[in-house]
C-alpha cells in the first residue's frame, strides 16, 4: 500500500509485532509518462527546467531498433524539494499535446 503526503511517498512495508512499519520514499528523480512519440530530450529539459535544476540528463527512452520514443522518460534534480516541486506543477500537464503523467522513479 502506497500514499503520498506533501509529495513524498510513503509504503507500507513490514508487518512486525501487530503493527506495520512505514517506509518513507522519494526521490530526486522523476518518471515521466505519457510523452508524445515527438518529444524529444530537449523538450523535457526544457519543460521541467523550469522547476529546478537538473543533474543528469533528461533521458527519453527510445526503442533501440526504430530509433523511435517509448513515450516515457525520466528526470534527475539536484534536491527532492525540486523534483517534488516539478512532480506536482507537471502532473497531469499537457505537453507537446499530451497529458503527461509525472511519478517518482523507482527500481523494482
Amino acid at each position: 500500500m502506497q500514499c503520498l503526503k506533501d509529495g513524498v511517498r510513503i509504503c507500507r512495508t513490514t508487518f512486525r509485532s501487530g503493527r506495520w512499519l512505514w517506509a518513507r520514499h522519494s526521490s530526486t528523480k522523476l518518471f515521466v509518462g505519457g510523452l508524445s512519440y515527438d518529444t524529444n530530450e530537449a523538450v523535457l529539459k526544457d519543460a521541467f527546467g523550469r522547476h529546478g535544476e537538473i543533474i543528469e540528463a533528461v533521458k527519453v527512452i527510445c526503442d533501440h531498433v526504430s530509433g523511435r520514443s517509448k513515450g516515457y522518460g525520466f528526470v534527475r534534480f539536484t534536491s527532492e524539494t525540486t523534483a517534488t516541486i516539478a512532480l506536482k506543477e507537471m502532473d497531469g500537464q499537457m505537453l507537446d499535446g499530451r497529458n503527461i503523467r509525472v511519478h517518482y522513479a523507482h527500481r523494482g
